[in-house]
């Protein structure tokens, strides 16, 4: 995450501090007891914001405008409206959302507590269309906002969890809603489903690679050799400082995963990691197909375990 947050043009919060926010040195935020510890405000605020017994907290106050935007950030993506800050409801006016990663590729923020507070991103296509990889939380007014960066032709579901919202937003969007069939009763009247295991085209530039493991119907989706949205198949670990997979969230069968990785890994070519849960990443293409590598050896090795959220390496 770069420092160049900057603030979007208006958001649906309310507002009564403003510029007072921006300020360095801003004093006053704090996250309550609603966290769920899915580590997002961690990604957006790294240097603020911590695990502490097993939720985020704040280990200090920004010391600049950069560290207060981030804390922004932070605040407009978390799912239960945890990072909070002691002036009242934050400024719509500062809601940095969405937020360009690069040229091709934003983060759409306003995570869903229906989605376990998943990331959820729009890609930009060569014909100057979108497409929605998973979603934010439903609002008239967000669809609106993602709408401004371009016409959303699709929205890509990677997988049930993240299913909640696919039908309204494709909707409201006039655009063409994708499932895999694994994974179909989740969302039973998208428009495209997926079948099988071999890798599809789905779009100018896109592949879907079909990734069974974290759930049946998991799915890869790769963009011109450089954007992987990986769901909840796989992310990048800050504890690791490496690709992992969700080994104690596994709802499926951590074999098949393995399995699905040997078959599918040889396949992929990327540059950015951009996962639902879990850290983003962006790294060499020869050095992630390095990565990869070793990940599919890993995760052969694993045994099937019990469902432990407390046993995530964010």
């Amino acid at each position: 995450m770069n420092d160049g947050l900057l603030p979007a043009s208006t958001g649906d919060q309310g507002a009564v501090t403003g510029a007072e926010e921006l300020s360095a040195g801003d004093g006053g935020w704090y996250v309550d007891t609603r966290c769920t510890n899915c580590d997002v405000a961690r990604q957006l605020a790294p240097e603020l914001i911590c695990e502490v017994a097993g939720r985020s907290e704040m280990i200090r106050q920004p010391r600049n405008r950069a560290e207060a935007r981030q804390l922004h950030a932070a605040a407009f993506a978390c799912h239960v409206r945890s990072i909070r800050h002691s002036g009242g409801q934050l400024d719509g006016a500062l809601d940095p959302f969405p937020l360009a990663l690069d040229d091709d590729v934003h983060l759409c923020g306003h995570n869903s507590p229906r989605t376990a507070g998943a990331n959820s991103y729009l890609l930009r296509r060569p014909s100057g269309t979108m497409m929605m990889i998973d979603t934010p939380r439903w609002s008239s007014t967000l669809a609106t906002r993602y709408e401004e960066l371009g016409s959303v032709s699709d929205v890509l579901l990677t997988h049930r969890d993240h299913a909640a919202h696919g039908r309204r937003y494709a909707d409201r969007f006039g655009a063409r809603l994708w499932i895999h069939e694994g994974d179909l009763d989740a969302e039973p009247d998208a428009d495209h489903v997926l079948r099988g295991t071999d890798p599809v085209e789905i779009g100018e530039g896109v592949t879907a690679h079909p990734l069974p493991g974290h759930t049946r119907g998991s799915v890869l989706y790769v963009a011109d050799e450089r954007y992987c949205f990986s769901g909840d198949s796989l992310y990048w670990s800050r504890t690791t400082a490496d690709l992992e997979v969700a080994e104690s969230v596994t709802w499926y069968s951590i074999a098949e995963l393995g399995a699905s990785l040997v078959r599918t890994a040889d396949r992929l070519h990327f540059e950015w990691l951009l996962p639902g849960h879990g850290d983003r990443k962006r790294l060499p293409a020869r050095e992630m197909a390095r990565r990869m590598k070793q990940l599919t050896a890993r995760v052969q090795r694993l045994q099937p375990r019990p469902i432990d959220f407390t046993a995530m390496r964010y």
